[in-house]
Protein backbone atom coordinates (compact mmCIF):
# COMPACT_ATOMS: atom_id res chain seq x y z
CA UNK A 1 0.00 0.00 0.00
CA UNK A 2 1.65 3.38 -1.15
CA UNK A 3 1.16 6.23 1.47
CA UNK A 4 0.68 8.91 -0.83
CA UNK A 5 -0.87 12.42 -0.21
CA UNK A 6 -4.46 11.59 -0.83
CA UNK A 7 -3.86 8.90 1.68
CA UNK A 8 -2.25 11.07 4.09
CA UNK A 9 -4.64 13.95 3.69
CA UNK A 10 -7.90 11.44 4.15
CA UNK A 11 -6.26 10.12 7.57
CA UNK A 12 -6.01 13.69 8.63
CA UNK A 13 -9.58 14.23 8.12
CA UNK A 14 -10.52 11.35 9.81
CA UNK A 15 -8.48 12.43 12.93
CA UNK A 16 -10.73 16.04 12.72
CA UNK A 17 -13.78 14.22 12.87
CA UNK A 18 -13.39 11.58 15.65
CA UNK A 19 -12.04 14.32 17.28
CA UNK A 20 -15.30 15.93 17.28
CA UNK A 21 -17.21 12.55 17.58
CA UNK A 22 -19.93 12.22 20.56
CA UNK A 23 -22.05 9.87 21.57
CA UNK A 24 -20.67 8.07 24.73
CA UNK A 25 -23.04 5.63 26.04
CA UNK A 26 -23.14 3.63 29.74
CA UNK A 27 -22.20 0.21 28.59
CA UNK A 28 -25.35 -2.65 29.05
CA UNK A 29 -25.28 -4.98 31.90
CA UNK A 30 -23.94 -7.85 29.82
CA UNK A 31 -21.26 -5.95 28.77
CA UNK A 32 -17.55 -7.41 29.99
CA UNK A 33 -15.42 -5.69 31.96
CA UNK A 34 -12.37 -3.46 31.19
CA UNK A 35 -9.52 -6.03 31.73
CA UNK A 36 -11.28 -8.83 29.83
CA UNK A 37 -11.99 -6.76 26.93
CA UNK A 38 -7.99 -5.22 26.65
CA UNK A 39 -7.33 -8.72 27.16
CA UNK A 40 -9.01 -9.77 24.12
CA UNK A 41 -7.94 -7.00 21.93
CA UNK A 42 -3.90 -8.00 23.36
CA UNK A 43 -4.84 -11.43 22.11
CA UNK A 44 -5.08 -9.75 18.37
CA UNK A 45 -2.59 -7.09 18.49
CA UNK A 46 0.02 -9.73 19.44
CA UNK A 47 0.13 -13.23 19.25
CA UNK A 48 -0.04 -14.60 22.83
CA UNK A 49 3.01 -16.74 22.60
CA UNK A 50 6.77 -16.26 21.30
CA UNK A 51 7.40 -14.91 17.64
CA UNK A 52 9.22 -12.74 15.33
CA UNK A 53 8.02 -10.02 13.49
CA UNK A 54 9.42 -7.84 10.95
CA UNK A 55 8.34 -3.71 11.37
CA UNK A 56 8.98 -1.17 8.94
CA UNK A 57 8.34 2.44 10.75
CA UNK A 58 7.79 5.10 7.89
CA UNK A 59 7.77 9.00 8.77
CA UNK A 60 5.67 11.48 6.79
CA UNK A 61 5.64 15.30 6.83
CA UNK A 62 3.23 16.85 4.36
CA UNK A 63 2.49 13.43 2.73
CA UNK A 64 6.24 13.24 1.75
CA UNK A 65 8.41 10.14 3.22
CA UNK A 66 10.58 11.80 5.81
CA UNK A 67 12.55 8.76 7.07
CA UNK A 68 12.23 5.51 7.62
CA UNK A 69 13.87 2.56 10.23
CA UNK A 70 13.61 -1.23 9.80
CA UNK A 71 13.44 -3.68 12.59
CA UNK A 72 13.34 -7.28 13.39
CA UNK A 73 11.11 -7.84 16.48
CA UNK A 74 11.99 -11.04 18.93
CA UNK A 75 9.08 -11.07 21.61
CA UNK A 76 9.28 -14.25 24.02
CA UNK A 77 6.24 -14.45 26.13
CA UNK A 78 7.30 -14.69 29.55
CA UNK A 79 4.45 -14.73 32.07
CA UNK A 80 1.27 -12.32 31.38
CA UNK A 81 4.07 -10.18 29.38
CA UNK A 82 6.61 -9.97 26.67
CA UNK A 83 10.40 -9.95 26.93
CA UNK A 84 11.47 -8.37 23.74
CA UNK A 85 14.42 -7.82 21.51
CA UNK A 86 14.19 -5.36 18.76
CA UNK A 87 17.46 -5.55 16.05
CA UNK A 88 17.58 -2.79 13.65
CA UNK A 89 18.34 -3.95 10.70
CA UNK A 90 17.76 0.13 8.84
CA UNK A 91 19.12 2.22 7.89
CA UNK A 92 23.06 1.16 7.94
CA UNK A 93 24.04 3.69 10.69
CA UNK A 94 21.70 2.16 13.29
CA UNK A 95 22.18 -1.29 11.93
CA UNK A 96 22.77 -3.63 14.62
CA UNK A 97 21.92 -1.52 17.28
CA UNK A 98 19.38 -3.39 19.82
CA UNK A 99 16.70 -2.40 21.86
CA UNK A 100 15.36 -4.76 24.72
CA UNK A 101 12.71 -4.71 27.20
CA UNK A 102 13.43 -7.40 30.08
CA UNK A 103 10.33 -6.68 32.96
CA UNK A 104 10.13 -2.86 33.24
CA UNK A 105 13.62 -2.32 32.39
CA UNK A 106 14.41 -1.02 28.89
CA UNK A 107 18.21 -0.86 27.53
CA UNK A 108 20.01 0.72 24.12
CA UNK A 109 22.67 -1.36 22.91
CA UNK A 110 24.92 -0.28 20.65
CA UNK A 111 27.47 -2.77 18.78
CA UNK A 112 29.83 0.36 17.79
CA UNK A 113 30.75 0.87 21.88
CA UNK A 114 29.76 -2.69 22.83
CA UNK A 115 28.29 -0.72 25.76
CA UNK A 116 24.29 -0.84 27.22
CA UNK A 117 22.09 1.86 28.51
CA UNK A 118 19.07 2.24 29.83
CA UNK A 119 16.57 4.12 27.95
CA UNK A 120 12.45 5.35 28.67
CA UNK A 121 9.99 3.23 26.83
CA UNK A 122 8.97 7.37 25.79
CA UNK A 123 11.53 8.20 24.33
CA UNK A 124 11.29 8.14 20.14
CA UNK A 125 12.74 5.72 17.80
CA UNK A 126 11.31 7.62 14.60
CA UNK A 127 9.11 10.28 14.32
CA UNK A 128 5.55 9.24 16.62
CA UNK A 129 6.73 6.04 17.03
CA UNK A 130 8.29 5.69 20.36
CA UNK A 131 10.75 2.65 21.70
CA UNK A 132 7.66 1.26 23.55
CA UNK A 133 5.94 1.25 20.76
CA UNK A 134 7.77 -1.33 19.11
CA UNK A 135 8.83 -3.46 21.88
CA UNK A 136 5.50 -6.01 21.85
CA UNK A 137 3.64 -5.39 25.13
CA UNK A 138 -0.01 -6.55 26.53
CA UNK A 139 -1.60 -3.47 27.85
CA UNK A 140 -3.50 -4.90 30.33
CA UNK A 141 -0.24 -6.28 32.24
CA UNK A 142 0.60 -2.67 31.63
CA UNK A 143 -1.68 -0.35 32.06
CA UNK A 144 -5.18 -0.28 34.94
CA UNK A 145 -8.62 -0.11 32.59
CA UNK A 146 -11.66 1.14 33.34
CA UNK A 147 -14.77 1.03 30.82
CA UNK A 148 -16.44 4.44 30.49
CA UNK A 149 -18.65 2.93 28.14
CA UNK A 150 -19.65 2.42 24.20
CA UNK A 151 -19.32 5.03 21.50
CA UNK A 152 -19.32 4.47 17.38
CA UNK A 153 -16.41 6.18 16.06
CA UNK A 154 -14.45 6.43 12.38
CA UNK A 155 -11.62 3.45 12.14
CA UNK A 156 -8.79 4.09 9.80
CA UNK A 157 -10.82 3.72 6.83
CA UNK A 158 -13.41 6.28 7.58
CA UNK A 159 -15.71 3.01 8.82
CA UNK A 160 -18.20 3.94 11.49
CA UNK A 161 -16.98 1.14 14.21
CA UNK A 162 -18.98 0.30 17.44
CA UNK A 163 -16.30 0.42 20.12
CA UNK A 164 -15.90 0.12 23.98
CA UNK A 165 -14.19 2.86 24.70
CA UNK A 166 -11.57 2.34 27.79
CA UNK A 167 -9.75 4.66 30.06
CA UNK A 168 -6.10 2.97 30.82
CA UNK A 169 -3.88 4.50 33.29
CA UNK A 170 -0.41 3.42 33.85
CA UNK A 171 0.75 0.82 36.15
CA UNK A 172 4.44 1.84 36.61
CA UNK A 173 6.73 4.70 35.29
CA UNK A 174 8.05 2.64 32.76
CA UNK A 175 4.85 2.63 30.69
CA UNK A 176 5.48 4.33 27.04
CA UNK A 177 2.55 6.75 28.40
CA UNK A 178 0.78 8.18 31.47
CA UNK A 179 -2.88 7.46 30.09
CA UNK A 180 -4.27 6.10 27.13
CA UNK A 181 -7.95 6.44 25.91
CA UNK A 182 -8.56 2.67 23.74
CA UNK A 183 -11.71 1.81 21.60
CA UNK A 184 -12.09 -1.89 20.99
CA UNK A 185 -14.40 -3.04 18.32
CA UNK A 186 -17.15 -4.58 20.32
CA UNK A 187 -18.06 -6.92 18.05
CA UNK A 188 -14.90 -8.22 17.25
CA UNK A 189 -12.83 -7.33 20.02
CA UNK A 190 -10.45 -5.68 17.50
CA UNK A 191 -8.39 -2.84 18.53
CA UNK A 192 -9.82 0.50 16.43
CA UNK A 193 -8.05 3.43 17.86
CA UNK A 194 -5.85 4.72 20.75
CA UNK A 195 -5.33 8.49 21.97
CA UNK A 196 -2.10 8.94 24.25
CA UNK A 197 -1.34 11.37 27.11
CA UNK A 198 1.61 12.77 29.19
CA UNK A 199 1.97 13.07 32.69
CA UNK A 200 0.52 16.58 32.45
CA UNK A 201 -2.56 15.25 30.84
CA UNK A 202 -1.39 16.52 27.15
CA UNK A 203 -2.68 14.29 24.26
CA UNK A 204 0.70 13.50 22.18
CA UNK A 205 -0.73 11.32 20.12
CA UNK A 206 -3.27 9.25 17.99
CA UNK A 207 -3.32 5.84 16.51
CA UNK A 208 -5.33 3.75 14.51
CA UNK A 209 -4.93 -0.07 13.70
CA UNK A 210 -5.99 -1.50 9.97
CA UNK A 211 -4.79 -2.93 7.27
CA UNK A 212 -6.12 -6.42 9.10
CA UNK A 213 -4.46 -9.89 7.62
CA UNK A 214 -4.51 -13.39 9.02
CA UNK A 215 -1.14 -13.82 10.82
CA UNK A 216 0.08 -16.55 13.15
CA UNK A 217 -3.62 -17.88 13.45
CA UNK A 218 -5.29 -14.62 13.71
CA UNK A 219 -6.82 -11.60 11.91
CA UNK A 220 -4.69 -9.43 13.18
CA UNK A 221 -3.74 -5.33 12.31
CA UNK A 222 -0.38 -5.05 10.37
CA UNK A 223 -0.42 -1.56 9.99
CA UNK A 224 -0.84 1.03 12.99
CA UNK A 225 -1.42 5.15 12.17
CA UNK A 226 0.32 7.57 14.41
CA UNK A 227 -0.36 11.05 13.83
CA UNK A 228 1.32 13.88 15.99
CA UNK A 229 -1.64 15.75 18.05
CA UNK A 230 0.52 18.79 18.12
CA UNK A 231 1.82 18.79 14.47
CA UNK A 232 -0.88 17.38 12.65
CA UNK A 233 1.44 17.21 8.97
CA UNK A 234 3.29 14.75 11.17
CA UNK A 235 2.64 10.98 9.93
CA UNK A 236 4.46 7.90 10.96
CA UNK A 237 3.53 4.82 9.77
CA UNK A 238 4.15 1.24 11.21
CA UNK A 239 3.78 -1.88 9.15
CA UNK A 240 4.00 -5.05 10.52
CA UNK A 241 5.05 -8.25 8.20
CA UNK A 242 5.59 -11.97 8.66
CA UNK A 243 4.55 -12.93 11.83
CA UNK A 244 6.21 -16.25 12.97
CA UNK A 245 6.52 -18.79 15.72
CA UNK A 246 9.75 -18.92 17.11
CA UNK A 247 11.33 -20.78 20.18
CA UNK A 248 13.41 -18.40 21.80
CA UNK A 249 15.74 -18.53 24.59
CA UNK A 250 15.19 -16.78 27.88
CA UNK A 251 19.27 -16.19 27.71
CA UNK A 252 18.69 -13.69 24.64
CA UNK A 253 17.06 -11.56 26.94
CA UNK A 254 19.57 -10.46 29.36
CA UNK A 255 21.27 -7.24 28.35
CA UNK A 256 24.60 -9.14 29.30
CA UNK A 257 24.18 -11.67 26.16
CA UNK A 258 23.33 -8.50 23.59
CA UNK A 259 26.77 -8.33 22.16
CA UNK A 260 26.42 -12.58 21.07
CA UNK A 261 23.17 -11.95 19.54
CA UNK A 262 24.96 -9.27 17.28
CA UNK A 263 27.13 -11.21 15.91
CA UNK A 264 24.12 -13.42 15.33
CA UNK A 265 22.08 -11.15 13.40
CA UNK A 266 18.42 -11.28 13.74
CA UNK A 267 18.11 -15.13 12.46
Amino acid sequence: MTFNRREFNRLLLTAAASAGATGLTVPALAAPDAKTILGQSDAIRNPQTSFVVDVHLLNYENGKLDGQTKVTTHSRKQGGQFQTLVYITAPSIDRGKILLRNGNILWLYDPKSRASVRISPRQRLLGNASNGDVVSSNLVGDYNPVLEGTETIADGDRQNRNCYRLKLSSASSSTPYSAVTFWVDAATSRPIKGKYYTKSGSLIKVAWYRSWKSQMGEVRPTEVVIADAFDPKKVTLMRMNAFRPRNLPQSWFRKEWLPRFELQGSS
